[in-house]
């Protein structure tokens, strides 16, 4: 552990603050979590966290958001306010109420991955590990569906007898596209034809199509301690990749594409996450007629997840 990491562990425990990071996080704010997880696993820690005084959430914009609609009492820092999920910004409001307005019998699941605006006009939210369980669980023949299409793709073979109705129409993750049609994934396959390939629902559905497992990242967690196969290539982002090797070194894992780097996660580092808990900023604030709609959404998700 280096000099850093030892002064942000000791001044979050001066002030009791509770460190959540997402999987894609930098090995160096890994390694100094609180929880390490996924959207789903960090939706559920944040919804059952009562003892800290400050939340400091190192993730995107939209997680950090998630985090103060289920605390509104409590203090909510993201080290960096450059930390800006693109898809999350690929819904405008203006696409979403005029699908409401279009199929207004239909209920609305979104991807946690969207603004907390939106999620105030959902029926529930979803994550890559539970969307396809949502859906079928809201018993409608016909799903307004977003934002992300790749999801989409993997939700609708999982429930053939629902419509889902994209917003926006070509919602997708910049880094997962990366991946394409898993080319690289599969030339590294050649070279190592006993591996197990892994896709996110969020990658193109031709790659989907063509891997072993279609994991969530708290998926890819679990399988990686058990799977006996020895060598992984791994459809997601490389803080995922670093997570699971480190805690598997037995095993090896290969990136399916070198360049899938999420550059919004990677805004946060030590430096701006000690700065964060010095100053106590920048906060994340939500209105609070907006964060107690989209509540509703969230624990509607946590409940039927």
């Amino acid at each position: 552990m280096n000099e850093l990491q030892e002064k942000i562990l000791k001044i979050k425990k001066e002030k009791n603050a509770l460190l959540l990071v997402h999987n894609y996080q930098v090995p160096e704010i890994q390694e100094i979590a609180d929880f390490l997880g996924d959207s789903l696993e960090l939706c559920r820690k944040a919804q059952a966290e009562e003892d800290a005084d400050m939340i400091v959430f190192c993730g995107v914009d939209f997680m950090a958001e998630t985090a103060k609609v289920l605390n509104p009492d409590k203090k909510v820092v993201i080290p960096s306010g450059k930390a800006i999920c693109p898809m999350a910004g690929m819904l405008s409001m203006d696409v979403l109420l005029e699908a409401k307005k279009k199929y207004p019998g239909a209920p609305v699941v979104l991807y946690v991955n969207t603004l907390a605006e939106a999620k105030a006009e959902a029926t529930a939210t979803c994550t890559s590990a539970n969307a396809d369980k949502i859906v079928k669980q809201l018993g409608a023949k016909q799903v307004i569906f977003g934002p992300d299409k790749n999801l989409g793709y993997f939700v609708q073979k999982c429930v053939p007898g629902i419509e889902l109705i994209y917003v926006p129409e070509d919602g997708h993750c910049r880094v997962h596209r990366f991946f394409g049609a898993g080319e690289d994934a599969m030339e590294l396959k050649k070279q190592y034809p006993d591996a197990e390939v892994w896709a996110h629902p969020e990658c193109e559905p031709e790659f989907q199509e063509k891997a072993d497992y279609i994991l969530s990242t708290g998926g890819m967690v679990r399988r990686a301690r058990e799977t006996s196969a020895k060598t992984i290539i791994v459809g997601t982002e490389e803080g995922l990749v670093q997570r699971v090797q480190r805690e598997n070194p037995d095993k090896k894992f290969f990136p399916a594409n070198k360049y899938a780097i999420c550059g919004a996660m990677k805004r946060i580092t030590l430096e701006n996450l000690y700065f964060a808990l010095i100053n106590e900023e920048p906060v994340v604030e939500v209105p609070t007629d907006i964060a107690d709609r989209a509540r509703v959404a969230i624990e509607r998700m946590l409940e039927l997840s």
